[in-house]
């Protein structure tokens, strides 16, 4: 599992979340921005943005997030790692 999904399951976990993310779950480019979409059968979860500060990803909770995130098996969204 990468840093970062690893990080964004820590999160999730932390701020109150119950259900179960899938190994689905993973690190997404859209519209030239990084993210990490967690999900489960289920659908969405939670999803993180990705911001780089002096050489240090970081992690931000989005409370909206792009509609193409929701659906990413439709979606035109490029997996940045393939686990």
């Amino acid at each position: 599992m990468d840093d970062l999904v690893r990080r964004a399951f820590v999160a999730y976990f932390r701020t109150g979340g119950t259900d179960q993310p899938s190994s689905a779950s993973g690190e997404v480019e859209h519209d030239g921005l990084r993210y990490v979409v967690l999900q489960n059968n289920g659908g969405v979860l939670a999803v993180y943005r990705v911001f780089d500060k002096a050489g240090v990803a970081t992690l931000r909770k989005m409370h909206r997030w792009p509609a193409a995130l929701s659906g990413l098996a439709e979606a035109k969204v490029v997996p940045l790692r393939v686990q």
